[in-house]
């Protein structure tokens, strides 16, 4: 029998807030693979793994920069050991002046930094890590747009789509825009639309739910499935979310609405989401 250790078995208590008895268990049975530990309390219905919102690891800030008059945006994360640190003031001018650096480059900012942030390091006392960038360019018409939530704890960026060039300046698409960047940050998608899930993602998905319901009867496994599968689409997929403004209307139904108002076609094009620590 494989042992498994302690430290093992606190990481997958951290992960799915199982006891760790029934970590352990897991563990044993999964011959100490932690991701296949996981897949078994799931389909156990012990445990869904927990989202770690308000226990990240790391301590920092998410910040957004703009260039171009808005046509360029960029969002990069900065971490460093404490909370103290990440309202320092110096430390906040510095996640701005990077966010400004960051509309200059899809490559990593790390490395073009290294200097500055050895002087931060220097002057605050503690390490400090670029640890993600990313730069949105618009291309086409559309629209870009960025939201900073919780203090720097999450950021998004989005990128909207339009085919009438006087669609981009209206008051109506702007708070469209505004109310994606709310949407994302607030519910979390992993994908765009459905078929952008991984297959061995989505595999991975019909499988557990068949074997939360393998005791019911063969002729309706097949209907329950589906249904957990569109409740997963419901929670990962952006475009098959509920709108968190409006409970009745979905975001593919939002942007069909706005679309007729505006007499136009919107699309997501692309989004991102930061979260410190994750």
């Amino acid at each position: 029998m494989v042992e498994i250790n302690a430290e093992l078995v606190k990481q997958l208590r951290d992960e799915t807030n199982v006891s760790m008895m029934e970590c352990k268990k897991a563990l044993v049975e999964a011959g100490g693979d932690l991701a296949q530990a996981t897949t078994l309390l799931r389909k156990r219905g012990v445990a869904v793994a927990a989202k770690k919102a308000s226990r990240a690891a790391n301590q920092g800030l998410i910040v957004s920069g703009t260039a171009q008059g808005g046509k360029t945006l960029s969002m990069i994360e900065l971490n460093c050991e404490t909370d103290f640190v990440a309202k320092n003031e110096g430390f906040k001018k510095l996640a701005e002046q990077l966010a400004v650096k960051a509309c200059e480059t899809d490559a990593s900012l790390a490395d073009q930094v290294k200097d500055q942030l050895v002087a931060k390091i220097a002057e605050i006392g503690e390490n400090i890590v670029c640890n993600r960038n990313v730069r949105y360019v618009l291309q086409g018409k559309g629209r870009l747009g960025s939201y900073i939530h919780l203090g720097g704890k999450v950021g998004v960026l989005i990128d909207v789509g339009c085919e009438n060039g006087a669609t981009e300046g209206s008051l109506v698409f702007k708070d469209l825009v505004k109310d994606l960047t709310l949407q994302v940050a607030a519910s979390s998608p992993r994908y765009r639309v459905s078929t952008d899930v991984p297959a061995d993602v989505l595999a991975a998905e019909r499988e557990i739910y068949a074997s939360q319901v393998k005791d019911k009867p063969p002729q309706i496994v097949g209907k329950i499935v589906d249904g957990k599968l569109k409740k997963f689409y419901s929670d990962v997929c952006l475009m098959n979310q509920v709108f968190v403004k409006e409970a009745k209307l979905s975001i593919s139904a939002l942007l069909a609405a706005k679309g007729k108002e505006l007499g136009d076609k919107l699309t997501i094009r692309r989004f991102v989401r930061y979260q410190i620590g994750k």
